[in-house]
């Protein structure tokens, strides 16, 4: 019962960090100041937009579907939940349950946060938000074939659909040494599959206001909102658990420096999410589609036949 309570508690401080971390940062990249009013250096800002969030006047459009409507934010945080609960931060050290099939299960969670996306989009009764799910659902659905591919190469390559077994392999050396080009693929789709910068499409200001989350106000929107950025720090664990050995660092095998080296890692991909998003201007939506399905897709499914056939071929 503690563990279900802590989940949340821990991903919305962790949100909270990231959300300040990311407007410090942007702001620093163009010359400005960024919240430096609540709280000592502007600390306090996310505690100060929660509340807000809470505290305002919830609309509802006459002519949404109710039930669907309230439905789908709730959905979609619930989802963005459930697979932190297998995240391993060391060896033994995991939320709730170790998965022998723990790939298996994130792919399974992770695919019905379309539903939410086309249930929300769907239910508000309005054109900007439809055309913002349509596109939000045809992306993600589109990278998630790449992002599949390069997981089960690297599943091929280690042998096991555990998360600590595949740490444990990168024992000595990591899997981003050998498998560079993955992990471009791989980070590009990430951006690709949380909406983020250059590939913001269905969340597009200047063309569909906000997209799927356009009729939604104070504590729906801020479900939306926590679980968007649930997904990008889980994608940056993701990330540091395939290619850059989890917890694991040369000379440093105790386990409460291992969390913390854990922590450094995701900061690191973090920051790369933040600086893509102040650097970058944003894709056409054709663009975006072309990347996916005429050079990521080919690309990643080379790489997984040339991987299968070199492992066969030297027996390995």
């Amino acid at each position: 019962m503690l563990i279900n309570i802590l989940i949340p508690l821990f991903i919305i401080l962790s949100i909270a960090i990231l959300t300040l971390l990311e407007r410090k940062l942007l702001a620093n990249f163009q010359r400005r100041l960024g919240p430096d009013v609540v709280g000592f250096y502007g600390l306090l800002q996310p505690i100060a937009d929660a509340l807000k969030l809470l505290f305002k006047e919830m609309i509802i459009p006459s002519i949404a579907n109710l039930a669907v409507f309230l439905g789908a934010p709730i959905l979609i945080f619930l989802v963005s939940l459930i697979n932190w609960s297998i995240l391993p931060f060391s060896y033994g050290h995991v939320l709730v349950e170790e998965l022998h099939m723990g790939f298996l299960f994130i792919f399974s969670i992770a695919s019905l946060g379309v539903y939410s996306i086309i249930m929300a989009g769907w239910s508000s009764n309005s054109k900007y938000a439809f055309l913002g799910s349509l596109r939000s659902a045809a992306q993600v659905i589109s990278y998630e074939v790449s992002i599949g591919l390069i997981v089960l190469l690297i599943i091929i390559y280690v042998g096991s659909f555990n998360l600590i077994t595949i740490v444990i392999a990168q024992k000595f050396c990591w899997n981003i040494i050998f498998l560079f080009p993955a992990f471009i693929l791989f980070f590009v789709s990430a951006l690709a599959e949380t909406n983020r910068v250059p590939f913001d499409l269905p969340e597009a200001e200047s063309e569909l206001v906000s997209g799927y989350n356009v009729e939604y106000s104070a504590f729906t929107f801020a479900l939306f909102f926590l679980a968007e950025y649930a997904n990008i720090i889980l994608m940056s664990f993701l990330i540091v658990i395939l290619f850059f050995g989890g917890w694991l660092f040369p000379f440093i095998y105790t386990n409460f420096l291992n969390e913390i080296v854990f922590i450094i890692k995701v900061l690191c991909v973090l920051y790369l999410f933040i600086l893509v998003r102040g650097a970058l201007p944003r894709y056409r939506y054709d663009q975006l589609m072309q990347l996916g399905w005429v050079v990521f897709l080919p690309i990643s499914l080379a790489y997984l036949i040339f991987l299968i056939v070199f492992l066969f071929f030297f027996n390995i």
